[in-house]
């Protein structure tokens, strides 16, 4: 992707807690980044675990996406360089979980973070371009989730492989065809990528069986396995590429950014 057109905007979206979500911004966006992309993870979960993850500490978040969706500070602003090369962050703090009344009575309260991104895109004094930039949002859909739906391009969806997980992905696929509807006409959904699998578990393969026949082409090839490196890694604030290049999780997620590279390809010869 050339540096001069539109980033591709994802959101990472689940209303289910423990999904991988948060780890899959994390090293999704490392393994783009290795593969040469310029990537921006957007922080948008009060908890911080990306930010925390990509080893920006609290007393650097001066300038947070709090203050990006109340419009009192730039993206541009907001925004750190990570250990990561060409992998940037603009972090999140426990601030953020007085957006949704702080701006419950604005007309474009939904639309915060999309004209945020307009601003950045218009700043031709910001050296940056971004490629890709990945949404890690909270685990429910409210108002920070909405804002992250409705500036983005499409979602990818972290799945467990567990026994609901069909359950809250026929939820969390009504809520993005609402936005679509409403809110964001362009929105899609990018693939469900299976997260935690366990070949020796038998519940774990008629998971990702029935998703598949569920999704069809929309789920990705590539599965994430259940992984001791991946969940020690934000511990030590890295990604799990920097802190196990070798390890099965490290490998995986270098296949699915190459398949998402792969996928955006053909999205754009069609």
């Amino acid at each position: 992707m050339t540096a001069s057109s539109s980033p591709r905007i994802f959101v990472l979206a689940n209303q289910k807690g423990g999904v991988g979500k948060t780890t899959t911004a994390i090293n999704l966006g490392t393994a783009l980044a290795a593969v040469g992309e310029e990537v921006l993870v957007i922080d948008l979960d009060p908890q911080g675990n990306a930010s925390t993850g990509l080893g920006v500490d609290r007393h650097q978040r001066t300038i947070s996406t709090y203050d990006v969706l109340l419009g009192e500070s730039s993206l541009a602003d907001a925004i750190i360089a990570t250990a990561v090369p060409r992998l940037s962050i603009a972090p999140s703090t426990l601030d953020l979980l007085g957006v949704e009344l702080e701006i419950a009575n604005d007309k474009d309260r939904a639309y915060r973070l999309k004209r945020a991104f307009a601003e950045l895109a218009a700043d031709h004094d910001d050296e940056r371009r971004f490629s890709y930039i990945l949404i890690d949002c909270p685990p429910s859909l409210n108002l920070l989730t909405i804002n992250a739906l409705a500036s983005s391009d499409a979602v990818v969806v972290p799945l467990q492989c567990e026994f609901f997980a069909l359950e809250g992905l026929s939820q969390l696929l009504s809520t993005v065809e609402q936005v679509r509807q409403t809110l964001n006409h362009k929105l899609s959904i990018h693939g469900v990528v299976l997260t935690m699998y366990d070949p020796r578990n038998n519940l774990a393969n008629q998971v990702v069986a029935d998703v598949r026949r569920f999704m069809g082409e929309k789920v990705y090839q590539t599965m994430i396995p259940r992984n001791v490196r991946v969940s020690e890694a934000p511990s030590h604030g890295k990604p799990v590429l920097l802190y196990d290049l070798k390890c099965a999780g490290s490998q995986a997620y270098l296949k699915l950014a190459s398949e998402v590279i792969q996928r955006e390809k053909r999205l754009r010869a069609a």
